[in-house]
């Protein structure tokens, strides 16, 4: 499948429960923008960040293990040396997507995450890919 046909399946059929890691209410960070996007496309955005503060009104959680509910896409806003382990902890949860924002790259993560059957699109940006559809 080509990476356009992975970012239109995770938009549109993958789920609208968004873990969004690395949000918080810095509305100076591009998390909080995009976040924001997908909430006006109709996504649930679930913060996760160390604060685990309350952002766009939705709970924040300190990491994908303390969601207690199911996330169907995991969207990554960290430096490319922590996203191979946000990856990982998003097969754990479940997740059927992971999303790794613009210049987030890990190729080693992206095999591993496909190879658990998940599907992945990485530097690219979903607030830039929806209006797109």
């Amino acid at each position: 499948m080509s990476d356009d046909a992975v970012v239109r399946k995770i938009l549109l059929d993958s789920g609208d429960t968004w873990a969004v890691v690395g949000l918080s209410n810095n509305t100076a960070r591009a998390a909080y923008g995009v976040a924001r996007v997908l909430q006006r496309a109709g996504k649930r955005v679930v913060p996760v960040h160390p604060k685990a503060e309350t952002v766009l009104g939705e709970p924040g959680y300190a990491s994908l293990a303390d969601i207690p509910f199911d996330v169907d896409v995991v969207d990554v806003f960290v430096n490319s040396s922590l996203a191979g382990a946000v990856a990982d902890e998003a097969v754990a949860k479940g997740a059927k997507a992971v999303w790794f924002q613009l210049d987030v790259i890990d190729q080693e993560a992206y095999a591993r995450t496909t190879a658990a059957g998940l599907d992945m699109v990485m530097n690219r940006c979903p607030a830039i890919e929806l209006p797109l559809l």
